[in-house]
């Protein structure tokens, strides 16, 4: 069932061409960043261009519930009145998070070294996820975290009276441990280094740059060494937030694959830790570009223009890349399946713990559409069948992952059959405006299974 109800069951059927703009919602990552750094500052920070999905309203609530105001004055304007690093205060309640990983991983480094104890909960896919790789390094510091069996939530993070600075080497890719550890940093004495050895979505670096902290990035021989000066003043800022890549892939990809089609997807942020798919789709032969490429607030923006492309051909995406596409591997597998020959997609481990198993999600999905999957502990390949080879007209598990039922609704609209996916539900977390958007450029949705 849904994140928050009962089952919404969404179905798609073959469309004829897809026109028009997609105006996609502001960017996730950045709209959680905003939020919480805005809450760490001293003073008022206004952001326009909010992302108001569910996973970013759960973590403007946890900022009210820690002690900063956070007001909506209008679609997608908000301010947060900061209470300054270290100015957090204990939350009388639990902090709810929904279905929201990155939210809570960086609300757990952002208290860590606060002298307070904060639980933290969230939805029945949420709490089935292992939260490890963030205490692990928190505790370094000196956290404490009690929880289920596999450091699962509920989970309770007893913060650091006197944080010491940490030196952390990342042990897989992720931005998400790295930004914990930052902003844990950010309240502890000294400097606080964080070292990858891949290069992740580097938005904690910019936007913490940009509140004023002193942060610096270099490479050496172990990696990207990431070291960051502890309880600056955060000074507060007007960010205007770009659109959100990851959104924008199900628009951009459903144009690729859907006959006759022509979208333009405006103001999208490409920075190159976050541009791998569509970088990766060109190479597969899609007619994707970039117009009235731009700078906004620190971060590269473009215009996106993505044609239909019968002639994409299967690629071996570099593992090197995963990192800069990760959340996008799910809709990349659904262009895979209309594109002639083998798309190979190493070194994705990363997908086996996401909101759900998206491997095996999507693996699942594209199985019981006709196409020939095969997969491994942190690999899959998907054999395309070419333009319109798609048979569908199966019923997809959603698994409480909004990503795979967006990249299941957009699989249906290129298939002979249609594809029903069992709950459309957990879309609102990221991208709520998904089946208008989709409908209003020409998409076949509809809640009436037929």
């Amino acid at each position: 069932m849904s994140a928050h109800g009962d089952p919404v069951p969404l179905q798609s059927r073959r469309s004829g061409a897809l026109s028009g703009t997609a105006q996609v919602p502001g960017d996730k990552s950045i709209s959680h960043r905003a939020l919480i750094l805005g809450a760490m500052a001293v003073g008022e920070t206004k952001i326009t261009g909010l992302l108001e999905g569910g996973d970013v309203l759960d973590t403007g609530r946890a900022m009210a519930a820690l002690g900063a105001e956070v007001v909506r004055h209008g679609a997608g304007a908000w301010s947060v009145h900061g209470v300054g690093v270290g100015g957090f205060r204990e939350p009388e309640q639990v902090i709810d998070c929904g279905n929201s990983g990155t939210g809570v991983r960086l609300l757990m480094g952002a208290v860590a070294t606060h002298d307070m104890a904060v639980t933290f909960t969230g939805d029945a896919s949420l709490n089935g996820r292992p939260m490890g790789r963030v205490t692990e390094p928190l505790s370094l510091f000196g956290t404490r975290a009690v929880g289920r069996a596999g450091a699962r939530l509920p989970l309770t993070l007893v913060g650091a009276a006197s944080p010491v600075p940490v030196r952390y080497a990342t042990p897989v890719p992720s931005a998400q441990v790295k930004s914990a550890v930052l902003l844990a940093g950010l309240n502890a004495p000294g400097q606080t280094v964080v070292i990858e050895r891949e290069a992740t979505r580097d938005h904690s670096e910019r936007m913490l740059a940009g509140f004023g902290a002193e942060i610096t990035t270099r490479a050496t021989d172990e990696g990207r060494e990431i070291t960051l000066t502890g309880r600056p003043e955060l000074r507060p800022q007007t960010i205007a937030v770009p659109r959100d890549p990851s959104s924008a892939a199900f628009p951009v990809c459903a144009a690729l694959i859907v006959e006759g089609s022509d979208v333009l997807v405006p103001n999208i942020g490409l920075n190159p830790t976050r541009a791998g798919l569509f970088e990766t789709l060109r190479e597969m032969g899609a007619d994707l570009a970039y117009e009235n490429p731009r700078d906004e607030g620190g971060e590269p923006v473009a215009d996106l223009r993505a044609r239909y492309s019968p002639g994409m051909k299967g690629i071996r995406v570099p593992p090197e890349r995963a990192a800069s596409m990760i959340d996008e591997y799910p809709i990349l597998s659904v262009v895979a399946a209309f594109a002639e020959g083998v798309t190979d997609m190493p070194g994705v481990a990363e997908l086996r713990v996401k909101e759900s198993d998206r491997i095996d999600a999507m693996a699942a999905a594209l199985r019981a559409c006709g196409v020939t999957v095969e997969d491994g502990p942190d690999w899959w390949r998907v054999t395309g069948t070419g333009a319109g080879g798609v048979k569908g007209g199966a019923t997809v598990a959603a698994r409480l992952d909004h990503r795979i039922a967006m990249s299941a609704l957009i699989l249906g609209l290129a298939t002979r059959e249609p594809v029903t996916v069992d709950d459309a539900g957990p879309i609102a977390t990221s991208f709520p405006i998904f089946e208008p958007l989709m409908t209003a450029l020409g998409a076949d949705l509809t809640k009436e299974i037929r």
